[in-house]
């Protein structure tokens, strides 16, 4: 497999593709690894998963570098993702000897259940964002005691690579997580159907997203499913206009706009429609895009020329619409693009664009507000700006979305459950309860009686 700079379009890398017989063989060692990881004591996992920490925290600027180069991702954005691998690796330690069952009364005896690990986890990481995903499976599947093997993206597979290297030199066993490169529909396929792993976890698109769901229930292994977002940015007339427009931009423009959490419908109510646009044209204007390795630079290309013309494919030739700039010549660059008077009901405004495009559409009252939020498959995140508390939360609880800010676009914190509602997803990741996602509840009962 080659990896390419989207930047540039000059080679980076050519990486080994995995195979069926190649996925067999990593699970055998998986398995043989997981047993002595499980039995070991609790303190003594932590103690590794922290030293993996600390290891990752020494290569930070090493790995922000990588995926300056594979991803394209600006140098910020990607001192961010590696900072998140270290603080999420720290965050599952801690939950390590937290993991614990329940004593239940009962007539008789004692009965008390057990967080048992499920074995071998597979995590299936999109090109997105190729780091901190990989450890948002990775991390709680090994502080439950199980093993990893690790299916990065075809096209952005060099950080997971250096991070299994750096797992090892903090002193995490042999074949406990290891990384598999290769095609979706091989080194993939063959993860997703293997019979000795336990579970999978997927982040991408909602048609894949399916297929592997239905693979897996062929043989009942557990799922936690990723699978994007049309997200809405709802403004209401009383809301600071000032804050909402300037803050509007970089919730669908970072990383290009390929984040599943990504606004791309900006809803705004009509009494304040027109001076929102006024506000937001010069804030999108302003937006640098350009080197990913300039620290200047706020947006970076896309990953690649499919996606590129993907994108262009949702823009009408002539279309109203809000433009900043973007590089010509080598590269997959595509302008901050904001369309309007577009029909709620077109492809761009109902589909995931999955790149630096988005839409406003107008709205009357409150109730209106939450139909259009909720006119599509989709329901991963969200936005709602307003000064009224009371409407904050009457909306934030109709909208259908699994996670929703107010007077913010932030969705992503490690010490708080992350995932999507209808065609977003199955399941959550992140936060207090990640790890008992990744293990079987065991109960015993001992009696005492005679």
């Amino acid at each position: 497999m080659h990896v390419l700079n989207p930047a540039t379009e000059e080679h980076v890398a050519t990486v080994a593709a995995a195979g069926a017989a190649d996925v067999d063989a990593a699970v055998t060692r998986a398995a043989r690894a997981q047993r002595a990881w499980a039995a070991a004591a609790p303190g003594d996992r932590a103690r590794l998963l922290r030293r993996f920490a600390a290891v990752v925290d020494d290569h930070v600027e090493e790995l922000a570098l990588l995926e300056v180069r594979e991803a394209g991702h600006t140098l910020g954005n990607a001192r961010w993702e590696a900072g998140n691998v270290r603080d999420l690796l720290d965050y599952a330690a801690g939950g390590v000897e937290r993991l614990t069952g329940r004593q239940i009364p009962v007539a008789g005896g004692v009965d008390v259940t057990f967080l048992e690990p499920l074995g071998v986890v597979g995590v299936i990481a999109p090109w997105n964002f190729p780091m901190p995903i990989a450890a948002w499976g990775a991390a709680p599947a090994l502080a439950a005691g199980n093993a990893v093997l690790l299916k990065p993206a075809e096209t952005t597979p060099l950080t997971a690579l250096r991070l299994a290297e750096l797992a090892l030199e903090a002193g995490l066993p042999e074949h406990l997580l290891q990384v598999l490169p290769g095609e979706g529909p091989v080194a993939g396929a063959a993860l997703v159907e293997h019979p000795g792993v336990a579970k999978i976890v997927f982040t991408g698109s909602a048609r894949v997203g399916k297929g592997v769901m239905a693979k897996c229930a062929d043989r009942l292994a557990r799922v936690t499913l990723e699978l994007g977002g049309k997200s809405p940015n709802v403004v209401f007339a009383d809301a600071d206009l000032e804050a909402a427009a300037l803050a509007a931009p970089m919730s669908f423009l970072d990383n290009a706009g390929q984040d599943c959490c990504a606004r791309t419908r900006i809803l705004v109510q009509r009494t304040v429609h027109d001076r929102f646009l006024e506000l937001l044209a010069p804030a999108v204007e302003r937006v640098v895009v350009g080197d990913p390795a300039d620290e200047r630079t706020q947006m970076g290309p896309l990953i690649s020329r499919v996606q590129l013309d993907r994108v262009r494919s949702y823009v009408p030739d002539g279309a109203d619409a809000l433009r900043g700039s973007a590089p010509r010549g080598p590269g997959f660059w595509y302008p901050p693009t904001v369309l309007t008077g577009v029909d709620p009901g077109a492809p761009v405004a109902t589909e995931e664009v999955f790149g630096p495009v988005a839409v406003v559409l107008p709205f009357d009252d409150e109730a209106d507000a939450v139909r259009l939020a909720n006119a599509t498959d989709h329901g991963l995140s969200g936005s709602l700006w307003t000064r009224d508390v009371g409407r904050a939360l009457r909306v934030s609880r109709a909208v259908q979305a699994g996670n929703l800010s107010v007077n913010s676009h932030s969705s992503v914190r490690y010490w708080t459950p992350f995932g999507g509602f209808k065609q977003s997803g199955v399941g959550r990741e992140l936060g207090p309860d990640a790890l008992a996602s990744f293990t079987e509840t065991k109960n015993v009962f001992i009696s005492t009686e005679g």
